[in-house]
């Protein structure tokens, strides 16, 4: 049985439109979700996050697929980085994804985002573990580097990214409540015929 696990970003939560708009779709294919609710995801530690995915997806394998948002891709990378190396998963789309950020609104979320940006990631294991990534990013990214975190997933991760147009970060306030590229990527993943 396929299992799906929808991580959501920083502030966010499992009712966003579009993460829930995806969950819907894979539950009507008889795929089972899980969408979960990240500990005080207002001030999100990776410790926390990552130890929350461990207890909700425990030791994944080739059935098991990630979709993330935002802050939720970098959870899922330094999740997949804890699993043993022999440890394949089905594969991963990441929505907003980032590894650098530009334009925080100020010294407290700096602060919040400084360990996600500065805390490194072992590139080499996610892409042994998760070798299927599909990265959508938006050309206008209010949190910039789209260029940089493209060249970042793609030369790292051997990552397929796509720069979608006007599409924000991806939230309701961006207008996207619905992303079937990021549903179609996933099912094609699951289904690579």
């Amino acid at each position: 049985m396929k299992k799906f696990y929808i991580i959501h970003g920083w502030d966010g939560s499992p009712s966003e439109p579009m993460l829930a708009w995806i969950g819907e779709q894979l539950k009507r294919k008889g795929y089972e979700v899980h969408l979960p609710s990240m500990p005080d995801p207002g001030v999100p530690v990776i410790e926390a996050w990552v130890s929350r995915l461990i207890e909700i997806a425990g030791t994944p394998d080739s059935e098991s697929y990630f979709i993330g948002h935002s802050m939720g891709c970098q959870t899922i990378m330094r999740f997949l980085e804890t699993l043993p190396l022999e440890t394949k998963v089905g594969g991963a789309v990441f929505i907003a994804g980032w590894l650098k950020l530009e334009n925080l609104e100020n010294d407290e979320v700096t602060a919040i985002a400084k360990p996600w940006l500065e805390t490194s990631i072992d590139f080499e294991k996610v892409k042994s573990i998760c070798p299927n990534l599909k990265v959508f990013l938006s050309d206008n990214e209010p949190f910039g580097c789209v260029e940089e975190n493209k060249k970042i997933f793609e030369e790292k991760l051997q990552a397929d990214v796509v720069v979608l147009h006007n599409k924000g970060h991806f939230t309701k306030d961006d207008g996207v409540t619905e992303l079937p590229e990021a549903l179609n990527a996933i099912l094609k993943t699951t289904n690579p015929l």
